[in-house]
């Protein structure tokens, strides 16, 4: 444990950090899953799913969770395989 005050705060903002971060991603993964499964499936309800997945990309990308390059590429990914489907 530290012991300097601001130290001690880090700690505390870190882990805050964290959690926010940890739930976002799995938030993220969880729409792609959903997603991916819906165009596998040829479900009726695939455009929907497909652009949630991007919206929940663009917003990872936005706070930081995912590099631009990396966002792009999910994108990318995605909108192919929904096209090829």
């Amino acid at each position: 444990m530290p012991n300097i005050k601001s130290a001690k705060k880090r700690v505390k903002v870190i882990a805050a950090k964290t959690a926010r971060n940890k739930a976002l991603n799995t938030n993220l993964k969880t729409t792609l899953k959903k997603a991916n499964v819906a165009i596998e499936a040829n479900a009726t309800d695939k455009l929907d799913a497909v652009k949630c997945a991007i919206k929940k990309i663009d917003q990872a990308c936005a706070k930081g969770l995912l590099h631009k390059n990396t966002a792009a590429r999910k994108k990318s990914q995605i909108v192919t395989k929904f096209n090829q489907a």
